[in-house]
């Protein structure tokens, strides 16, 4: 599986993180779910680490079956939508990565 990969940082105030839950939850998110290719989007929220509150606020994985699907849907207007959306309402609080999803069982 091959992955966009957006990891969020927490926003600087209460109001700020209200607006940008709302907007992840219910714009982003939509728009993420037009790209052609996708099989999912795994949000996941971040809580807390071995020392007590993160400095992160969620990573979110939007998943593609295989590396010529993600190429594909790297090109379409609906990836650069979503991309220009994510600037807008977290541009200074995101950072993205691309990855190839390696599972390995016990």
């Amino acid at each position: 599986m091959f992955k966009v990969i957006a990891v969020y940082r927490v926003p600087t105030d209460e109001a700020a993180k209200a607006t940008f839950e709302d907007h992840y939850k219910n714009i982003h998110t939509p728009i993420c779910l037009k790209v052609p290719g996708i099989l999912e989007v795994r949000t996941n929220k971040i809580f807390g680490g071995p020392t007590g509150a993160s400095t992160l606020s969620m990573v979110t994985e939007m998943c593609f079956e295989n590396k010529d699907s993600w190429k594909a849907a790297m090109k379409t207007p609906e990836m650069m939508e979503s991309g220009k959306d994510a600037m807008k309402f977290a541009g200074d609080l995101v950072s993205v990565h691309f990855a190839e999803e390696i599972i390995t069982k016990a």
